[in-house]
């Protein structure tokens, strides 16, 4: 019996024998490889940046958000003597609620900041020292707002990374003061960069993180008048849960306890991140599900030339079956020969069609909107997939080549 290293070293003569053919034949498996891993590559980035912009949201959160109303509504609403989302509210649910771990109560107001000739749009954020904490968002420079800053109303303030490049393009952001409308803070930290949250998750609006300036709620509220009449005294509660298995629970007594407050009006959303992540990690599911049946068609294209050219190769070397036949080999041992050859092709296909994914990734990444990641899973499925195709489309040849009767064979022209 023949050792299966010579049926090895057979196998992969008998594709060099015909080169051109081999590489033909590969080419559906290349591309077909090539495909699925560019569709999960593609997946896996759109995944990875959903769980950015939770992260940053918080699993463990839960917000309540001022609700965006015509004036004719909010009329309404305040005529049922709602005042709108207040900093009362925060004090409420975390006397009330036991599950809460802490509450951050946010007021936002777009303005212009200067510093000497310089000025930029930013989004003043009016915060408690909670803020940093709850939503793990912490400074590069400097420090946050701490109780001292918010109890005295101090004029001091954190700018987010754009501002203070746009602000400071040479200068040390640290210790200087800027005009915000026609109050003077003090900076004394810089947040990091953060990534563009460019998507709106539930009802939270799409906003650049990195062109906000940081300043305590309480001199938010002493120094700024919104623009509105009826406006809301805050804009966001965010509201963090002790264990993610209190979420539901702990969103249903907060919705109640803000109803009660708010004499049953409408004018909030509240909005919990992890529910929505689960629920966008299930489309991502189905998404990726379809990519991938999409791609996987081109596999099942080059099985079927494997296949083909596998049948069609055992017919054209029928008489060397039965040469070899004649001097004892065994029919499994032709078996595992050709099977070796569909086998090669179709691994050496994926390993090529691997290489093609990610240049087509690095592709993807650099000259469209979507953000790929390549995984090793995703690399391993892609050669279990092609060597899969190479036994499944390359058995029936192999079978129809151990099958071939060693006289007849001998007799073919």
């Amino acid at each position: 019996m023949m050792e299966f290293e010579e049926q090895f070293i057979m196998g992969i003569e008998g594709l060099k024998v015909h080169r051109l053919r081999s590489v033909l034949t590969m080419l559906g498996i290349i591309f077909g490889v090539g495909a699925v891993i560019a569709m999960l590559s593609i997946g896996e980035g759109a995944k990875r940046e959903a769980l950015e912009k939770y992260k940053f949201l918080g699993v463990n959160n839960i917000i309540v958000r001022d609700k965006e109303l015509s004036e004719e509504e909010l009329e309404e609403v305040r005529a049922k003597f709602s005042r709108g989302l207040a900093v009362k509210d925060a004090e409420a649910i975390m006397e009330i609620l036991p599950t809460v771990e802490s509450i951050a109560p946010q007021a936002e107001l777009d303005l212009e900041a200067k510093y000497e000739d310089k000025s930029v749009k930013a989004t003043v954020v009016g915060v408690t020292p909670e803020y940093q904490n709850i939503l793990n968002y912490q400074p590069t420079q400097g420090e946050f707002l701490n109780e001292e800053h918010h109890e005295r109303n101090m004029r001091v303030c954190v700018i987010g990374s754009e501002v203070a490049k746009k602000l400071f393009p040479v200068e040390v952001p640290l210790g200087k003061r800027i005009k915000v409308e026609d109050q003077w803070f003090e900076v004394i930290g810089i947040m990091g960069s953060k990534a563009l949250f460019t998507e709106t998750v539930g009802e939270l609006a799409a906003r650049n993180l990195n062109q906000d300036i940081y300043i305590p709620l309480s001199s938010f509220l002493l120094r700024f008048t919104k623009k509105e009449e009826m406006a809301s005294e805050i804009d966001q509660l965010t509201i963090k849960i002790r264990d993610t298995e209190q979420l539901v629970e702990s969103a249903t007594i907060i919705r109640r306890i803000l109803q009660r407050r708010h004499h049953e009006n409408d004018d909030y959303d509240l909005i919990i991140p992890y529910e929505l992540l689960r629920q966008e990690e299930k489309e991502r599911q189905i998404y990726n599900i379809v990519l991938g049946s999409i791609a996987s068609i081109s596999l099942l294209v080059g099985g079927i030339g494997i296949m083909n050219i596998m049948l069609a190769t055992v017919l054209e070397r029928t008489r060397e079956i039965g040469i070899r036949r004649s001097l004892g080999a065994r029919r499994k041992e032709i078996l595992m020969q050709f099977l070796i050859e569909a086998v090669s092709l179709s691994l050496i296909g994926g390993v090529i069609g691997v290489t093609l994914g990610f240049i087509l990734s690095l592709i993807i990444d650099s000259i469209a909107e979507f953000k790929t990641a390549i995984t090793p899973i995703s690399v391993f499925i892609a050669f279990v997939v092609s060597g899969a195709v190479g036994v499944i489309f390359g058995t029936f040849p192999a079978k129809r080549a151990a099958e071939i009767n060693p006289i007849e064979a001998l007799r073919y022209e």
